[in-house]
């Protein structure tokens, strides 16, 4: 019998996570390096997957034994139909996405390099988030959880607002977006995650320790932390009232695409589940790195009895 983890899942149901935002269809390339000028690149790899920044943490919670159900938009055409059937293999209910008439899906263009970094070319229709999905509070009840991102900010505002009126924690993905639409969902919010690049720019600062203080000045209300990739993660230790530090794993990086969005949906399956944040931080870590070693996005998104076993080699080593 494998030796108890800190990491196990509790007994019971599985915890059922609300995802709010993108569903993309992402075509991606994989090239020796990114291109600096005009001309031809020529990729050696390609793969075309249903992704986005609430699919994608919405695929990792399904992966990690979760259950996550996703509110987002799709179009009227043919792209609409292959999002909601990859994102349906993927495991995650999609009961709840909204079809918009005369609308085009979200696509993007993406090329990987061999560092595994990218060059993003996202299109996003802007009659896909023109209108609010209805629905009520009590739509809300069934969720341990929810998650939400910036692309459908007047939904992500209601669905955080209902969450954390109920006392379920009512998580914002921090990700760069344009001006106000964080400061707009941040009061809702009970634990926001931000990106590196979205904390520099909303806390004006360049130290990683000090975006965390300058950001839980802000919202004092929420708990804060930011992802820095191989940096590791930085966050406001609420028990001894200063910022600590989650090293990122040693690893090889294949392609970083969904990364940020597998540690959201990891981290929003284990608050649901009552981890500790410590650890939550630590889980979500280790499920985005173990992401970056895989080229094709979300697809690379790690199982929990992976997300375990490299824990136990980190700690080993």
């Amino acid at each position: 019998m494998s030796p108890v983890s800190i990491f196990d899942p509790p007994a019971g149901a599985a915890r059922h996570i609300l995802c709010v935002g993108a569903a993309v269809l992402d075509t991606l390339f994989r090239v020796r390096t990114l291109p600096q000028g005009q001309g031809k690149v020529l990729p050696y790899d390609m793969l075309q997957i249903a992704e986005g920044m609430a699919s994608s943490a919405a695929c990792a919670i399904a992966r990690l034994g979760g259950k996550a159900s996703l509110w987002g938009a799709v179009g009227d055409d043919e792209t609409a139909e292959r999002i909601v059937r990859d994102l349906d293999a993927a495991g995650i209910d999609v009961g709840g996405m909204s079809r918009v008439p005369g609308a085009r899906s979200a696509v993007s263009t993406i090329l990987v390099d061999d560092d595994g970094e990218r060059l993003i070319v996202p299109f996003y229709d802007p009659k896909l988030h023109h209108k609010e999905k209805e629905f009520a509070a009590s739509d809300i009840i069934a969720f341990d959880a929810v998650l939400v991102d910036v692309r459908w900010p007047a939904l992500a505002l209601q669905v955080l607002r209902a969450a954390k009126a109920m006392g379920k924690p009512a998580i914002l993905d921090g990700d760069v977006a344009p001006d106000g639409i964080i400061e707009r969902l941040a009061p809702e919010a009970t634990h926001i995650v931000f990106s590196e690049p979205a904390a520099q720019r909303l806390a004006g600062a360049k130290r990683l320790p000090e975006m965390v203080l300058r950001l839980k000045q802000k919202s004092a209300h929420a708990f804060i932390c930011v992802t820095a990739g191989s940096a590791g993660s930085y966050w406001f230790d609420e028990q001894d009232n200063k910022v600590a530090h989650c090293p990122a794993i040693t690893i090889k990086a294949v392609d970083t695409l969904a990364a940020g969005d597998i540690f959201h949906g990891a981290f929003a399956l284990a608050i649901a589940e009552g981890m500790a944040p410590e650890d939550a931080i630590r889980f979500s870590s280790i499920a985005a790195a173990i992401k970056c070693e895989l080229f094709g996005g979300r697809s690379g998104a790690p199982t929990r009895a992976e997300v375990i076993g490299r824990s136990r080699l980190a700690i080993s080593d």
